[in-house]
Order: structure tokens, then sequence, then C-alpha cells
């Protein structure tokens, strides 16, 4: 999601290395020798800064007073961190307006780490935060047209919070912040009573997250004679593949829209806000 930006601000102006591929879980990402040696011969790095990328964490704190190392949530407000103050919820893509102000952010530090482009930096900058601006107003309409009873979010791991607050969903998920947490079975069965009863059409994987859980899940609640289906595999700590409209922080953002309004039985271009989607059924 930060590369997808910063490739959209500086396009041919500067050479954007990033680290975390394709479905890659930032949460259980090592660092390798390669990326080490990148790290230390960048202009400027940027991260997420929430310790989203966990098992970088040392490697990040050592070198967070380095003016090239950028934490990119570092101008949101304190207030609208979900999580706590020692444990924020770094999920913060999840909700278009916070993202607006990592790109606030980014664009900052692009302009000072590159005068001589800054001009087109800032005229890039304008387009994203339309485009930005009209994808927020499309997960608003799409998530609104799902009957009100079925706005109800079960996911694998806990990274769409966020999500619901700013969309008006209600977000279970079977795992915490953090995909090294397993879960145990008592919250799945927790989870399978609140599927039953409340008559939920559709759970969700994620691209980045084993689907073991999800599935227990489903298997539970079909024991109990609720038929459930998964929803499409949505994105959550990684965009989809490269080359596609998926594979951009729009594409990924509209694609969960999308997904989970049809899923929970609202009204949504198959195609999605742009009729750029995937093909699907």
């Amino acid at each position: 999601m930060i590369a997808d930006i910063v490739s959209r601000l500086t396009e041919e102006d500067a050479e954007v290395i990033q680290l975390m591929g394709d479905g890659v879980d930032p949460h259980l990402y090592k660092p390798t020798r390669d990326d080490m040696i990148r790290l230390t011969n960048a202009d400027i790095v940027f991260y997420n800064g929430l310790m989203l990328e966990g098992k970088m964490q040392e490697l990040l704190a050592r070198d967070s007073a380095s003016q090239k190392f950028v934490a990119v949530t570092k101008d949101i407000p304190q207030q609208n961190l979900l999580g706590g103050e020692k444990h924020a919820d770094p999920h913060v893509w999840m909700d278009v307006r916070l993202w607006k102000i990592a790109l606030s952010t980014i664009t900052e530090e692009l302009c000072r780490e590159l005068p001589q482009h800054t001009d087109k930096i800032r005229d890039r900058f304008k387009k994203l935060d339309i485009d930005f601006d009209a994808l927020h107003s499309y997960g608003l309409m799409a998530i609104e047209s799902i009957p009100k009873d079925q706005r109800i979010l079960v996911t694998s791991h806990d990274a769409f919070q966020y999500f619901g607050k700013a969309y008006g969903l209600e977000v279970q998920a079977i795992q915490g912040i953090s995909t090294e947490s397993e879960a145990g079975l008592q919250r799945i069965n927790e989870v399978v009573d609140l599927i039953v009863t409340r008559k939920i059409p559709a759970v969700f994987v994620e691209s980045s997250v084993p689907r073991d859980t999800i599935e227990a899940v489903v298997q539970g609640a079909n024991a109990r004679g609720h038929k459930i289906e998964i929803g499409a595999e949505l994105f959550s700590d990684a965009l989809g593949a490269s080359g596609t409209y998926e594979g951009t922080y729009p594409g990924m953002l509209d694609h969960n829209f999308t997904s989970v309004t049809r899923g929970l039985g609202g009204n949504a271009p198959p195609q999605g806000m742009n009729q750029r989607l995937s093909k699907r059924e």
C-alpha cells in the first residue's frame, strides 16, 4: 500500500523498491540480507510505523532517528487510531480518510527529498487526492446498501476495524490484530454462535492469511444447520497481484468494498466503482 503511493507520486522520477511482494504478510516478514543492503543504500525508507512490520521492529526502531526512515502514519492524530496508544492498530489504510493523511505525509517527504520534482509530485498528489475521495464515497454508498441486520463482517484476523468504523460495519475477527496469534477453540465457537444466531450469509478469507480458521467456522455453522458461504477473498495486509487493478491501493479497496457488499446482500456493480475489477460471477 505504501509502495503503490510512492510509485504513483514519483513515477519515472525515482526508483521505488518494494521489499514485501504480492500476498506477503508484513506481521511475519523477516528482512533478508539483501533487504538490509537495500535499506542501507536507500535515500529514503517509508514504513508503516505502528508495529505492522513486527519482525523488523528492532531494525526500524534502531534507525528511526535517521531522517531517511519515515513512518507514514506519523501525522495521523492519536484520537483517530484504534487499539490503544501503546499498541495502536496499524491497518489504517482500511479507512481512506486516514490513508489520505499518509498520502500527504509521503508527498511532503518526497518533495523534501526530490526538490527538483516538487511541482510534478504535487500535481500527482492532487489527482490521487481526488481519486481517494471518490473511493471513500463509493465505499460509503456500497456498504449502506447492505440490509442493516446483515452489516456484520466476519474475517480471519482483526485487520478490518478501521474499515468497519469508517463504513458502518460490525467487524468480528477470529484472530487478533497480528497474524502471529492463533485463534482458540473458544473464539471459533463464539463466532459460530454469532453467525447462527444472526443468520450471517457470508464470511471472508484474506489473501495473506491461511484459510484454516474460516473453514473451521463454516464447518461449525453448517453442523448447526446454518448454511454459510465463504465470500470473495479480501485484501488486508497485502495488495493483489502486481500489474492488476487489484494490485493498486484503489483497486484493493474497490475490491473489498464490492466483495463485502455483494457477499452480505447489498448492491454493488460486479466489476466495482470503475468497472475495472477482475471478472466474477
